[in-house]
């Protein structure tokens, strides 16, 4: 039998305004700008340029606020969606309450050209090739990653060649169509291994004593090589250390990724907008918004003497009550975006003017040490808004400052304490050890043991595992990789 009973149960949900409003504030001014170009395109009761948004909707709020005649339609007692189709529904009213910015479809520009796959294609065309040696020969450039390898085993490329080509051969003609495959342009290009890849661009070059020797290292001591034994190598090939060293300079001059010096090759371009712009006037900082983030727009007043002539109408058959409800809801929808557009406007500020006076010392000074500990709830709390707020606007936003344009988030850092108990931000304590690692004895480079000890006769009482993280983070290699000759 089935039971009946009531439940009460507390939910929060995020109102269409709310939504646009979130995506708005994380967009930054490029992907900013096309949304408002969309907006601008989908609802013609939206206009750009100079028009008082107040005059421009009295009629339309007069209209909905004194209707009383039984006979016309009254806002508050319809919904208006049930009277329109899915496609006249701005997007940002169908999303799910449950939002992500994860969710959001992006879009950047790419550069135009041939692949680097074609344009392997194009060599083989100059080549002479059976019909079979052809068909493993595209099949091998097809394989070629965008980094310029082959990372497939042969007999794997057997297989798959006999599937799905229908070409049955054996791993002698595939090695040998491999070959033919490896002296096309850019040298290096269909290697198996970084050490082929080096190998191969070795042979193109002119045989010299320093040559000779780079390419019996990568095939005998490939190893102790990247380990950098240097000893091991003087040792093993029977030379000088000068030697050694024109032989190591020789193997550094190679493209470790010969895929990545095609010019042609598809790529993304990112063109930074600054959202942001900090000066320094008469020792005081200035903040201002980019232009291109306080667009002016109005509720377009023909839609609105549409309203009006509406509401003078005597006779109101259905189709101008269908005609009205469309109108209506392209009106409210240019209302809720011209006044996210100003919300938007005034939490960017808001945020950014937060942050500059947190780290006013750094945007005097421009000296990196000088940045304070800043987390996003510091700043949250400051302008009393939510930490995921303070987060779109640091995650996407660039800001123009007299020592380069920056993303926003790279002033947040987490704090530790020195040896006198004060407070320091972690990117000061990065600072430093890189400008200890730039100028340590590369003959003898410095262990995270040492490093760690250095820096706590600087004051930064640090582990040795705290240094080897931000050793990773600033992409700096250990201590033996670090080795010079």
């Amino acid at each position: 039998m089935l039971k009946q009973h009531l439940q009460f149960k507390l939910s929060q949900k995020l109102s269409p305004q709310q939504i646009q409003l979130m995506k708005l504030i994380q967009l930054p001014t490029q992907a900013f700008e096309q949304r408002l170009k969309q907006e601008l395109e989908e609802n013609p009761a939206l206009e750009s340029g100079k028009e008082d948004l107040d005059t421009a909707t009295d009629d339309y709020d007069d209209m909905y606020e004194n209707e009383s005649d039984s006979e016309t339609i009254a806002a508050d007692d319809i919904n208006i969606d049930d009277y329109l189709s899915d496609d006249e529904v701005p997007d940002y009213r169908t999303q799910s309450n449950n939002y992500s910015a994860d969710d959001d479809e992006k879009s950047v520009p790419y550069a135009a050209g041939t692949t680097f796959n074609q344009y392997l294609i194009n060599q083989l065309n100059t080549v002479y090739l059976n019909d079979e040696e052809w068909a493993i020969a595209e099949f091998l450039v097809g394989s070629v990653d965008e980094s310029g390898y082959i990372r497939r085993p042969i007999s794997d490329i057997l297989d798959d060649l006999a599937f799905t080509q229908n070409v049955f051969t054996d791993e002698v003609t595939i090695k040998k169509v491999l070959s033919i495959v490896q002296e096309l342009d850019p040298p290096g290009v269909a290697a198996r291994s970084l050490e082929e890849c080096l190998i191969i661009q070795l042979e193109r070059k002119e045989l010299t004593p320093s040559i000779e020797l780079a390419k019996a290292i990568l095939k005998k001591s490939f190893d102790q090589f990247t380990k950098k034994h240097y000893k091991k190598l003087i040792q093993k090939h029977n030379v000088t250390e000068e030697e050694l060293k024109d032989a190591i300079s020789e193997i550094e001059k190679l493209n470790p990724k010969p895929g990545g010096s095609y010019s042609g090759n598809t790529r993304i371009i990112e063109h930074v907008v600054p959202d942001f712009s900090i000066r320094i006037v008469e020792g005081e900082l200035e903040l201002s918004l980019n232009g291109r983030n306080a667009p002016e727009l109005h509720v377009s007043k023909e839609y609105s003497n549409m309203l009006k002539g509406y509401k003078e109408s005597k006779d109101k058959t259905k189709s101008q009550k269908d005609t009205v409800l469309f109108i209506k809801q392209k009106l409210d929808a240019a209302k809720w975006f011209i006044d996210a557009i100003r919300q938007r406007q005034q939490t960017l500020f808001i945020t950014m003017n937060a942050i500059m006076q947190y780290q006013k010392e750094y945007f005097l000074t421009g000296d990196e040490r000088n940045l304070r500990p800043m987390i996003l709830k510091d700043i949250a709390d400051e302008i009393d808004m939510d930490v995921s707020t303070v987060s779109r606007v640091a995650n996407s936003k660039y800001v123009d400052t007299p020592y380069g344009t920056k993303l926003i988030k790279e002033y947040f850092s987490e704090s530790m304490k020195n040896d006198q108990g004060e407070d320091v931000s972690t990117k000061e304590i990065k600072k430093i050890l890189e400008t200890v690692i730039k100028n340590e004895e590369k003959r003898k480079p410095l262990t995270d043991d040492k490093l760690a000890a250095i820096l706590k006769e600087k004051g930064y009482p640090i582990a040795r595992r705290t240094v080897a993280k931000y050793r990773e983070q600033l992409d700096i290699p250990v201590a033996r990789l670090r080795k010079e000759i």
